[in-house]
């Protein structure tokens, strides 16, 4: 007997074909739930079904979709229903970090003022507002597609995906960590507005795992040696190492079960002991 009873659920994962979400995907799969990969990237999305299916012998679809494009999402919402049925659980696993969002330095001081290129004053905004828009509405936007027939059925679970720069912001990524805490408080809003529908809305704040987004900041290009914010993360991190993907999935798969049916508006982190650490 499987612990989580989610055979023959249907899931939509967004991001789904990034290192993250694909684990997500794998590991509902693997307990009996269908999959659709909703990505930009169409060739990737169908190659992570294809590997679904041939794993775990469930049906699983990639579907491109633009998580910022409510006409494209309300497109593969109708490709869903038809090949997979009505939809039971929602990753919003989009999203993602901008150099142009970045500042260069940590922190600044009047001298400064004159390098304005190095600081908050040389952020791009189109950087900075693509950033929000794809980790914010990235999430909205879908929610507000792919929910309906969990709102119709009278249940369902909507899982966000959020980061610890939504509790403590860190240097260098304002808009990621503007648009992380803008996700949280949604997730609270959305539990509560749902909160008698029988839809459940939690979110996942993952600690420091070494991605693709993130790499220009942790690794040093050149050498490809820890940058000096790399060795302070993983200094503030009481296990002293990086997450991986997989090591989320157990608090997916528990958010989205029925082993949480009373669980709703929390943030869960998954941090290796980040957020306790006060760094002394």
């Amino acid at each position: 007997m499987d612990e989580f009873n989610l055979q023959r659920k249907v899931a939509v994962i967004t991001g789904g074909a990034g290192l993250i979400c694909s684990e997500m995907a794998m590991a509902l799969a693997s307990h009996g739930v269908k999959t659709a990969i909703i990505d930009l990237n169409k060739d990737e999305a169908d190659r992570i079904a294809m590997d679904i299916e041939r794993k775990y012998s469930i049906p699983s679809i990639g579907l491109f979709a633009d998580v910022l494009n409510k006409a494209s999402l309300e497109a593969s919402k109708m490709v869903i229903n038809q090949k997979l049925g009505s939809v039971d659980i929602l990753i919003n696993g989009a999203g993602g970090n901008s150099p142009s969002a970045t500042t260069k330095i940590e922190t600044m001081d009047p001298s400064d003022a004159d390098n304005p290129e190095l600081t908050f004053f040389g952020l791009r905004i189109e950087g900075f507002e693509k950033v929000f828009d794809l980790n914010f509405m990235g999430t909205l936007l879908p929610t507000m597609v792919y929910s309906l027939d969990m709102v119709r059925q009278g249940s369902g679970s909507i899982i966000n995906i959020s980061s610890m720069n939504s509790f403590r912001p860190l240097t260098k990524i304002p808009a990621y960590s503007a648009a992380k805490a803008a996700v949280n408080n949604f997730t609270q809003w959305l539990a509560v507005h749902f909160g008698r529908t029988g839809v459940r809305v939690n979110a996942i704040a993952p600690g420091f795992l070494l991605t693709e987004q993130n790499k220009f900041l942790l690794i040093d290009e050149k050498t490809g040696a820890p940058t000096p914010r790399s060795q302070k993360i993983v200094g503030g991190t009481p296990m002293y190492r990086y997450g991986s993907p997989t090591e989320l999935t157990g608090t997916m798969l528990y958010l989205a079960s029925d082993m949480s049916t009373f669980v709703t508006g929390v943030v869960i982190p998954v941090d290796g002991g980040f957020n306790a650490y006060s760094g002394v």
